[in-house]
């Protein structure tokens, strides 16, 4: 009896022991505690009868074309609109300065589209535009935008648009016809009459003897601007001595300064008498001179002498000497005194 018992309690002790084998030879049998393999993907063969799920979304537009088919798309509710609008009298109009704006701008574009024409004059300009005979879409376009600038101004209050429009219309005008503005410009600034009749005091520069066709030196005593250059008090001028009239005329036509040439075209004042040239009295005794020289020389020849060989070839060199003599009494000259005042006379300037 006491042996069943100790035998009953060993069973019982191992049983739990045995239960747990079983149990985890069961649970390995079914395949629990193994790591799960990856799936992996094998395609189907034949025909996928899987077709994936309709996925709708809102598509923001991503160019022009897009846009107009979004526009057209909603046509019938903005048309309903506008029809409703129409019905109640509200009827959209366009702002009439808008309007003038937008013509203005379109002007402007045909302008800078329009190839550049060459430059022309102020009156050439007036008189095609008034014949219409040449540039009739330049000049169209030019009287067009002249009236609105005219209703602009009479609808009163000044507008920054338009006026930036005109600012901007002026200088494609100016870039196209440089020639136009440059005389509107000349004949923007007035001339004073002072400056205008105003001339350049100089003097004889050196003692000198002027002839026919000599240069005569000068001295500026005051500085003087010329063609966009300051020529300075002091500087040196010279001009072609020309005789007529017992005047000796000068024409300054060209002045150095430095390594430049500078154009000009002065002439020159006697400042004792205000006249053209200055004043040369030895002209008429050099004349006189001249003339009885000549007729002195004329009267001399060999007609007493018989004509032979060695008489002939004297007489040819006595006529040599006596065209060379003739052509030297018949030059005439001018003494110049240094410091002789003198007055130089801007032609480029003129009365407007």
């Amino acid at each position: 009896m006491k042996k069943q018992r100790v035998d009953k309690r060993r069973i019982l002790l191992f049983l739990p022991l045995l239960v747990f084998l079983f149990s985890a030879v069961a649970f390995y049998a079914m395949g629990w505690g193994k790591a799960e393999k990856t799936a992996v993907d094998v395609p189907a063969k034949g025909i996928n009868t899987n077709l994936p799920d309709a996925q709708f979304k809102t598509e923001q537009p991503t160019d022009k074309m897009d846009i107009y088919k979004l526009t057209e798309s909603d046509s019938a509710a903005s048309n309903g609109i506008e029809a409703v609008a129409g019905r109640l009298g509200f009827t959209p109009s366009e702002d009439p300065q808008t309007k003038q704006i937008n013509e203005r701008l379109a002007a402007i574009n045909r302008e800078i589209n329009n190839p550049v024409a060459p430059s022309k004059s102020y009156e050439e300009i007036i008189k095609r535009t008034a014949s219409g005979s040449a540039d009739a879409p330049l000049s169209k376009d030019v009287a067009r935008l002249e009236s609105l600038m005219k209703n602009m101004q009479s609808s009163g209050g000044d507008d920054p648009e338009m006026a930036q429009l005109n600012s901007l219309m002026d200088k494609i005008m100016a870039v196209q016809n440089p020639e136009l503005v440059r005389q509107q410009s000349q004949k923007a600034v007035p001339v004073d009459t002072d400056s205008l009749f105003k001339t350049i005091p100089a003097v004889i520069a050196t003692n000198q003897k002027a002839v026919q066709g000599s240069v005569v030196e000068l001295r500026l005593l005051d500085s003087i601007r010329l063609n966009g250059q300051l020529i300075p008090k002091g500087h040196a001028v010279f001009g072609l001595a020309e005789f007529s009239n017992q005047r000796l005329n000068l024409q300054i036509k060209n002045i150095r300064l430095g390594t430049s040439v500078i154009p000009v075209s002065l002439t020159v004042f006697d400042k004792r008498d205000a006249m053209q040239g200055i004043n040369a009295p030895e002209v008429l005794l050099t004349d006189a001179i001249n003339e009885g020289s000549s007729d002195a020389i004329g009267r001399i020849g060999l007609m007493g002498i018989d004509q032979s060989l060695t008489t002939q070839i004297a007489g040819a060199g006595i006529d040599a000497a006596k065209s060379l003599f003739t052509k030297r009494i018949k030059r005439v000259k001018q003494k110049l005194k240094a410091g002789y005042p003198l007055l130089l006379r801007d032609n480029s300037k003129k009365l407007k």
